[in-house]
């Protein structure tokens, strides 16, 4: 017999036993009832997904909306307004095809493999100054301060053209935003900060081209308001879902010390274990969801036009239909690469290759420079990000051996003066 929306899961399960693993509750629906009736926080009657078949087959189908008006919250937010607002315009990560498409064709030469690859070096270089500002300042540090938050701000800003000189104040404006106890005024307020301070630096590169993201749309056919909501996209996702990944994959290996041991002998797992880590540990723990255009048949079901569904990644992520031993974290599984940490379709991440490529070369130096890292504090006294739209950790306490890590940059030294450049090796661990 049908389930009655009553008779429904009422918001997405969020409470987590452990910091490593989803909500029990998940599994449970994954294998019970992988497409569940759910009641929205706002008595909206829609959908969980948490299987991950039926999540590529949600993320995949233009039938079902990203657009901002149909959206429902799967949890409580105090900012969220009774009617949602529309799309404004270049936010594209909020719209479907055909302004999404195009949009998108746009970032498409900034963030190819040949990109990626001219890429590298520069990344190299910022990832060995931080750790080198860590090994000076000496432990303990907090690694989501001292490296995994720094490395993707300067790269993005990097990549755009923004002054990293702003970095505090976007990062904050950006937490502000992914803070899901945030009121609706402080949310309102860091939109408007990192609206003022984009658009007026979309001016100036108006006025004076430069030979970056932001200056190559100033150039496309798009309006001021366009290129500005662009670059926001970009500069929010771009750095707080890699920082999260990077801070939280640490804390990972950290605590799975058998896998770490394969790492630091095997570097060129690396590629492997940025997607295993990806998978094992998926940081978007609150969606997407997706909005039905017009009733859809999934699984036995009619999903009714105007409907929402969310999918649930971290569940899909863990589906032993398709990951052997899926709660095991084992950093050499081929079957990793099917993740969808990065998402699945048209909205599937932008920047995904960046990244890859930030987190691969952040997490060989990393433990190459600090053979003896170790958390500074127990494992139960971590503050998990449960009340943000990114998970992770809010801080990182780390600690080592200081005398081990000076023998470990002396041989970095050593090595990048021989016949294979320090930047080369990064890459050749792939």
């Amino acid at each position: 017999m049908t389930e009655t929306p009553a008779a429904g899961l009422r918001g997405l399960p969020l409470e987590r036993e452990s910091p490593f693993a989803p909500p029990a509750k998940l599994a449970q629906l994954r294998e019970e009832r992988p497409l569940a009736r759910m009641i929205y926080p706002d008595g909206h009657e829609g959908w969980l997904v948490t299987s991950y078949d039926l999540a590529k087959a949600v993320l995949g189908d233009l039938r079902f909306s990203n657009r901002n008006d149909l959206r429902h919250s799967p949890i409580p937010l105090p900012r969220a307004e009774a009617k949602a607002s529309r799309t404004p315009p270049g936010l594209f990560s909020r719209m479907d095809p055909p302004d999404h498409t195009r949009y998108r064709r746009l970032l498409a030469p900034y963030f190819n493999v040949r990109r990626m690859r001219e890429l590298e070096p520069r990344i190299t270089e910022i990832v060995s100054r931080l750790l080198d500002r860590m090994a000076e300042q000496g432990p303990p540090v907090d690694l989501v301060e001292a490296f995994a938050l720094p490395l993707p701000s300067r790269v993005i800003c990097d990549l755009l053209g923004i002054p990293y000189e702003d970095h505090e104040s976007f990062q904050r404006d950006s937490a502000t935003l992914f803070d899901l106890t945030a009121e609706v005024g402080a949310s309102s307020r860091a939109w408007g900060s990192l609206y003022d301070r984009l658009r007026r630096l979309v001016l100036t590169k108006r006025t004076a081209p430069a030979d970056d993201l932001l200056g190559y749309l100033t150039t496309c056919d798009l309006t001021d308001d366009e290129v500005t909501f662009m670059g926001i996209t970009l500069l929010v996702a771009g750095h707080e879902t890699t920082a999260n990944m990077l801070s939280l994959g640490v804390f990972t290996l950290l605590e799975h010390p058998d896998q770490l041991a394969r790492l630091r002998t095997d570097p060129t797992l690396a590629e492997h274990a940025v997607e295993e880590l990806m998978r094992h540990q998926t940081i978007i723990h609150a969606g997407p969801t997706r909005a039905a255009l017009e009733d859809v048949e999934l699984a036995g079901e009619v999903i009714k036009a105007g409907q929402v569904v969310t999918v649930s990644l971290v569940a899909a992520n863990r589906d032993a239909r398709r990951f052997p031993a899926p709660d095991t974290l084992d950093i050499s599984s081929a079957a990793a690469h099917g993740q969808l940490g990065f998402g699945f379709g048209i909205h599937q991440c932008t920047g995904q290759q960046l990244a890859r490529l930030e987190m691969r070369i952040a997490l060989g130096e990393l433990f190459r420079r600090f053979p003896s890292l170790r958390l500074a504090q127990p494992v139960r006294e971590i503050r998990m990000r449960d009340d943000m739209s990114i998970y992770g950790v809010h801080r990182l306490p780390l600690t080592w051996d200081e005398d081990e890590e000076q023998t470990e940059a002396v041989r970095g030294r050593s090595a990048s003066h021989g016949t294979t450049t320090h930047g080369k090796r990064s890459g050749d661990r792939t």
